[in-house]
């Protein structure tokens, strides 16, 4: 007869290979058929709330890496969290206004100016909403869970309503002001920036030394003395109104061929040096104090600048005499506000100069600068030209760079609250840890917060002015605003004449005739998404303010965790987060940064349509998100690798549970081996393992807990061993009911606990299990305390997994010597001492069998073994063929072969288990 027919071999028809390119979507239709994510919400209300907002991700272009490793982290919490007994809904948002959207329908051939303001932002609104489905699209592709149906988008009437009452509130309690300062000014976009919209590159710019004449040395310096400022803006000179030095350093006077000149002494050798001062004599030393209101000769304008103190002056660099427009800079601003000067800014929007800077009119800002400096060398001025290469501030949307330029901007004074918002950085809890140092200190040192664009795709600033220039912000008028947002949009502010957008009846005693005029600039979009604590987690019936986390890669702690706090402060006085979880940038696998240029983009959509959506899970499971991940091909066969494991363990695991029936055939924990019960214990660390990995956000836990879980404690021994009962002992044998009691747990445990990893696989295998729920999503994580702790087994078992590597090494050498061929034909003896020998006949189990041999003997002391025998760590084994022959049926091989004439090519036990089928 065939013995085959007689094993019970495993039976499935869950599919080793994957194919996941091509089940994945199908699985996801299902999805979308049963509405999953509403299942999810509706099987969990009633828990405690968590809630992870999720910041969003701007409307423009496809996919890259860092999107798909920021989404997935956020939906391995929220799987996470829903099975861990929690209600945790996930509404998915975008950001949606800004000049890229502007300028991609420029480059789409859009002529703005032929259009009325409210027709191109219909045109900008229609763009954003086709870059948003094709982003959700391809969000969904990668199996993110959430309300893709109803997400929040900043551009939505009800967003924008409540943004408004947002900005009504802190103008309420004198957080908001209009104000000339310089700003970051980008010539490129014609508008200003946010210190979050700058990034710093490398640029070659002019160095230059240039030497103002005193005019009025009040008693301290000869007229005609020549202070020496350095700088690299040649640009700014025009616009330069005063020199500053510090009020405790040391200057000295220099004679230089009968010329003299003024520099900080202790940059006196560096200066001389950069300006080529071969003979030089210091005549005389004064304090920063006494050079005070001294008067200079403009080197270029008919106009005197003014020497000032100021604390900013350091001898870093230059010459410790400091070049000062307060049209162009912060500091420069600041002194020359408190010293009375104007502020003058010769530059207009387009960064090009205006007649305010006679001679150079016309000309653009960069090229001026080598006409002011061949200007300066006419006038006698420039006492040396170099260039330099320095990183430099870059706009960080058209990648070119920005310049600080005193506009009329509107402002949100962080000096009024910034003691609270420190506050608020101290009760919230930061990983990586790290986080709260950054945060706290960008917010200590933040200056004002520049919120005015002057651009047209945005939300506008609610501001009207009355007809001597008064500004009307009233809670009458935000109100009305908002309310007519809510109602029809922010379009309706550029379609509506001011006088029609006032509340009805509306008067202001500073427009006696009843006409006013509207503020055309719109708002920075880092308030746009800073405000979505209000416009989503208090909009939204299905959320809570303030949300349990906010999770975004690090750029964003100068970014949305900032201004979301800044916001959220303002008006309640509390953080918008109890928790920030920030991430890392995703390089190439050279741990360069991505770029088109050097052709080293990994995108998302590539890599699912290869290899599948749960591949890529898995991958960003398996790094370290917390700092910069590199990302390869390597990196996704190594992972695809893991894949495997787990799936082909998944499919071993169900195809040995063909004839289970949980409720019949399960066989209580203290019943069984010890063996089975030190699994038990293997599988309760892995579920404690996993389950604390989620909760911490430590993935890669997770992921190292369920490879290990099936490579080593199942595939590579459990599974092994367990071969030799599941297939060759009669089907109810109480061993074999064990082992599948063992294997049925540790399937669900790893299917439920890989669930919101690789949910397409965990849904799949979930659909063989025959199981009440219709998707895994549907259930929990399993209980810790269901499995028990065998506490006297740990130590022993583990002492025995010890020697067992030891007699595989050995076995494994005679493979190579070919003393054997499988190991089913060895005789395996071990030498070891007392106490070896005492773990050995104390186990309840065959040792051969856990070998996997088929004869198996202790041998005494090491002293005992025979020559060629192998010593290892812990025992000395040696290796022989079994005496006797092999079973045609469990192909042990055995002595007590022929004893039955039906079967004698049967082992005693096979014969008995054959014999029992009555076949």
């Amino acid at each position: 007869m065939n013995y085959k027919d007689t094993l019970l071999m495993p039976k499935t028809d869950f599919p080793m290979r994957g194919n996941l390119a091509n089940r994945e979507p199908e699985t996801q239709e299902k999805w979308e058929e049963m509405d999953i994510y509403q299942l999810v919400q509706e099987r969990t209300k009633g828990r405690p709330f968590f809630v992870l907002h999720d910041g969003p991700p701007y409307a423009n272009g496809d996919l890259h890496m860092g999107h798909a490793l920021n989404k997935v982290l956020k939906d391995f919490i929220t799987r996470s969290r829903s099975m861990m007994g929690f209600h945790a809904p996930y509404v998915p948002g975008w950001d949606t206004h800004g000049l890229p959207i502007e300028q991609a329908l420029t480059n789409k051939g859009v002529n703005r100016k032929e259009l009325s303001l409210a027709e191109f932002r219909k045109l900008c609104e229609e763009y954003a909403y086709e870059q948003l489905d094709n982003q959700r699209t391809q969000f969904k592709r990668i199996g993110v869970r959430g309300n893709w149906d109803n997400p929040y988008v900043t551009l939505k009437p009800e967003y924008e309503s409540r943004q408004i009452e947002v900005f009504g509130k802190m103008a309420n309690k004198g957080y908001i002001y209009k104000g000339l300062k310089p700003v970051y000014w980008s010539p490129s976009s014609e508008s200003s920036l946010a210190e979050a919209e700058i990034e710093y590159k490398d640029k070659k710019s002019p160095s230059i030394f240039v030497s103002f004449a005193v005019t009025d040395g009040k008693g301290v310096l000869d007229e005609g003395t020549n202070i020496v400022i350095w700088t690299t803006t040649p640009w700014t000179i025009p616009a330069n109104l005063g020199i500053a030095v510090h009020p405790e350093l040391d200057y000295t006077v220099v004679n230089v061929s009968g010329k003299k000149f003024v520099v900080a002494q202790d940059l006196l050798e560096e200066s001389a040096s950069e300006m080529g001062w071969e003979n030089y004599e210091a005549e005389k030393t004064v304090k920063g104090t006494a050079l005070e209101h001294i008067l200079t000769q403009h080197p270029l304008y008919d106009r005197t600048s003014l020497v000032m103190l100021g604390e900013h002056v350091t001898t870093d660099s230059g010459t410790g005499c400091v070049h000062t427009a307060p049209g162009h800079g912060e500091d420069d601003f600041i002194i020359g506000k408190r010293y009375g000067l104007d502020v003058l800014c010769p530059i207009d929007e387009k960064g090009v100069f205006t007649q305010e800077a006679p001679g150079f009119e016309g000309e653009f800002y960069d090229k001026a600068n080598k006409t002011i400096t061949e200007a300066l060398d006419e006038a006698g001025a420039l006492e040396k030209l170099g260039f330099i290469t320095h990183s430099y501030p870059h706009d960080w949307r058209t990648k070119k760079p920005v310049i600080y330029r005193a506009t009329a901007q509107w402002f949100v004074s962080i000096d009024a609250f910034r003691d609270d918002i420190l506050t608020a950085i101290r009760n919230t809890s930061f990983t990586p840890a790290w986080g709260e140092t950054r945060l706290f200190n960008m917010l200590r040192d933040r200056g004002d917060w520049n919120i005015s664009r002057q651009r047209v795709w945005g939300v506008p600033i609610p501001v009207f002015y009355a007809e001597n220039g008064d500004e009307i912000i009233t809670e009458e008028t935000v109100a009305h605003i908002a309310g007519l947002f809510r109602e029809h949009g922010s379009n309706v502010w550029f379609e509506r004449e001011a006088k029609d957008l006032l509340p009805e009846g509306f008067t202001h005693p500073a427009s006696p005739n009843g006409k006013f005029t509207k503020e055309l600039d719109i708002m920075d979009v880092w308030f746009d998404s800073g405000s979505s604590h209000q416009g989503v987690l208090e909009e939204r019936d299905d959320l809570q303010y303030p949300a349990d986390l906010y999770l975004e890669g690090s750029d964003q702690y100068r970014g949305w965790f900032n201004s979301s706090l800044t916001t959220s402060v303002a008006i309640n006085g509390i953080a918008p987060y109890k928790g920030i979880l920030s991430h890392g940038f995703v390089l190439d696998g050279h741990g360069r940064k991505m770029s088109k240029s050097l052709g080293n983009i990994t995108v998302p959509a590539k890599v699912i349509n290869q290899l599948g959506a749960d591949i890529l899970r898995l991958w960003v499971a398996s790094v370290d998100f917390t700092a910069d991940v590199r990302v390869s091909d390597e990196n996704f066969k190594q992972v695809s690798e893991v894949y495997r494991k787990i799936r082909n363990t998944l499919k071993f695991l169900h195809g040995n549970l063909f004839d289970f029936n949980e409720q019949e055939h399960r066989v209580a924990y203290e019943d069984m081996r010890e063996m089975d019960q030190y699994m038990v214990m293997k599988l309760r660390g892995m579920v404690e393992t996993a389950t604390k990995g989620y909760e911490t956000y430590e993935f890669p836990a997770v992921y190292h807990a369920l490879n290990t879980f099936c490579a080593t404690d199942l595939s590579a021994f459990y599974l092994d061993v367990a071969k030799d009962v599941v297939y060759i002992e009669q089907a109810d044998h109480p061993h074999r009911r064990a082992m599948q009691t063992v294997m049925f747990d540790s399937l669900k445990a790893l299917v439920k606990l890989a669930s919101p990893i690789i949910p397409h696989t965990a849904d799949e295998m979930w659909s063989y299990l025959d199981q009440p729920e219709a998707s895994v999503q549907l259930t929990d994580f399993p209980e810790i305390e269901a499995f028990p702790v065998f506490a006297d087994l740990e130590e022993k078992w583990e002492a025995f997994m010890e020697v067992r590597d030891d007699v595989l090494k050995a076995l494994e050498e005679a493979r190579a010597a070919k003393t054997i061929g499988k190991s089913l034909e060895a005789k395996v003896t071990v030498y070891g001492n007392e106490e070896t020998k005492a773990l050995l006949a104390s186990l309840d189990e065959n040792v051969g069998q856990l070998f996997i041999v088929s004869d198996y003997e202790f041998g005494g002391e090491p002293a005992n073994a025979p020559d060629g025998a192998l010593k290892l760590d812990k025992v000395t084994v040696s290796v022989e063929k079994a005496p006797g022959e092999k079973c045609a049926r469990c192909w042990m091989v055995s002595e007590e072969l022929g004893e039955s004439e039906e079967h004698p090519d049967l082992c005693p036990r096979c014969t008995s288990v054959v014999e029992a089928l009555k076949v």
